[in-house]
């Protein structure tokens, strides 16, 4: 979602970097939450309305905020100048396009209904912030009039802050170490109380960009509710991102190994 931005001085770069990677968390989480809701509209509509429920919180505590921010400081900024006046009014069209589709998710009648919402607002979503990081970030940073770290002191909803970084791959843990299994009940297929990995729904991140897969995951994991579990699947043993998961939400998911690779690694994430 990044691109090349030449920017005045060193301060609107960083800027520009702080915004990018809060759109990247963003996308990250509504991909997962909207993956676990296609998930359950075909698995189990009856559950499928707690993930939605989950899905427009987040929209409001995130996304919705997120465009009204934009609205207050970067787009005025942006209109001001000749060459970004007609792209700053679609941008504002297609936040009025988002904010229906959340609407739209809200009251959606049957599991299916929001289902189809939530792939829409997901791609306009996406969409809508490659336009941003590729053509309003770097106007406002080459911009010798405008001080976009200036305008962006201080807000929150435009730079985040409170998601956790990534981090290089290999953190978290020594190469080698296995991350501990911890498990309730047998792990399923009888009748101890375990969740049963047939049931689960499955997030398959092998071909999510890389910069996304993590928040993607954080996303999903919002959906699941408490005493349910969701298999993920990944291209290598995810030992930094169980280390994350721990860090943000310490004791709450118990983790266990159903696959360690070579092709795939699979594991049964259950919230306690």
């Amino acid at each position: 979602m990044s691109t090349l931005t030449v920017a005045s001085d060193p301060q609107d770069a960083a800027a520009v970097e702080a915004v990018e990677s809060h759109h990247t968390h963003l996308a990250g989480e509504l991909a997962g939450q909207v993956s676990m809701l296609l998930d359950a509209a075909v698995r189990d509509p009856g559950g499928a309305d707690g993930v939605r429920t989950g899905l427009v919180a987040f929209c409001d505590r995130e996304l919705l905020p997120h465009a009204a921010a934009e609205e207050s400081v970067l787009y005025p900024a942006a209109h001001g100048t000749t060459e970004a006046r007609l792209l700053v009014d679609g941008m504002l069209a297609e936040h009025r396009r988002i904010e229906a589709l959340v609407g739209a998710l809200r009251a959606a009648p049957t599991a299916v209904h929001a289902a189809v919402e939530a792939k829409a607002l997901q791609v306009l979503f996406e969409e809508h912030l490659r336009k941003e990081n590729t053509l309003v970030l770097p106007l406002l940073a080459a911009s010798p009039d405008v001080s976009l770290a200036g305008l962006l002191e201080g807000m929150h909803d435009l730079l985040g802050g409170h998601e956790h970084a990534e981090g290089p791959e290999g953190a978290g843990h020594a190469e080698g170490e296995e991350a501990p299994e911890r498990s309730g009940g047998c792990g399923g297929g009888c009748a101890c109380g375990g969740p049963d990995a047939g049931e689960a729904p499955e997030l398959d991140v092998r071909e999510v960009p890389h910069a996304l897969r993590h928040a993607t995951v954080f996303g999903a994991l919002g959906a699941v509710p408490a005493g349910r579990a969701m298999v993920l699947v990944a291209p290598h043993d995810p030992l930094p991102l169980l280390a994350q998961i721990e860090d943000r939400d310490p004791g709450v998911f118990s983790v266990e190994y159903l696959e360690r690779g070579p092709q795939a690694w699979r594991l049964r994430l259950t919230r306690r």
